[in-house]
């Protein structure tokens, strides 16, 4: 394949997902949904934290790229939706409301405006779709969009479950700081997605 049929089918099969009529859509939305639960269980648990590694931002970044903002947020409702009412696909193959009540219920929160942010950028700005303004808009969605709710959820949590007010230097520690490499790894893995798969007319 050339460069030109490979930049001509490229831009075909993102505008066949982007014109799919919406029982597709949703359709696809369930698929990354699956796909979001199977890189949570790819975990990493550390031990002074109730927060884990995992391997699921990365597909909750992907969600956006591919599905928009509507579908791709639609992909994380269902993540999240299903996992609280009967598919234990959360990391470590858990499940249920005291998932999203628990330590990481705030990044669960995120992920669902994550994907939205992502989705509306790629949607709106093709330009965008390269990968150094790409790696750009998709390390706000990660360290702003996820993060933000995530530790505001984390510490929620800890002062209902430990009575005790945590300090910003501790909750960092135990929210963001070990997770900080690990994130810079996904978000070029996604921006590199974009440059290789989206379109940039």
């Amino acid at each position: 394949m050339n460069i030109e049929n490979y930049y001509s089918t490229r831009k075909n099969v993102f505008e066949r997902v982007q014109d799919a009529n919406t029982a597709t859509k949703v359709l696809m939305s369930l698929m990354m949904a699956c796909f979001t639960g199977i890189m949570a269980q790819i975990i990493i648990p550390l031990p002074w934290t109730p927060v884990p590694v995992t391997a699921q931002t990365f597909a909750v970044l992907c969600s956006g790229l591919f599905l928009g903002k509507k579908y791709g947020c639609l992909s994380q409702v269902l993540y999240v939706v299903l996992g609280v009412a009967f598919i234990p696909w959360f990391g470590g193959m858990t499940g249920g409301v005291e998932t999203l009540l628990g330590s990481t219920g705030g990044f669960l929160v995120g992920f669902v405006i994550a994907s939205y942010f992502v989705g509306a950028i790629t949607e709106k700005y093709a330009h965008a779709r390269n990968f150094t303004r790409m790696a750009t808009v998709i390390g706000v969605a990660n360290f702003a969009l996820i993060y933000i709710p995530g530790l505001l959820g984390l510490a929620l949590w800890l002062s209902l479950t430990q009575g005790a007010t945590v300090g910003i230097v501790d909750l960092l520690m135990m929210g963001l700081v070990p997770f900080i490499a690990g994130d810079i790894v996904k978000i070029l893995g996604a921006a590199s997605v974009s440059k290789v798969c989206l379109p940039k007319d």
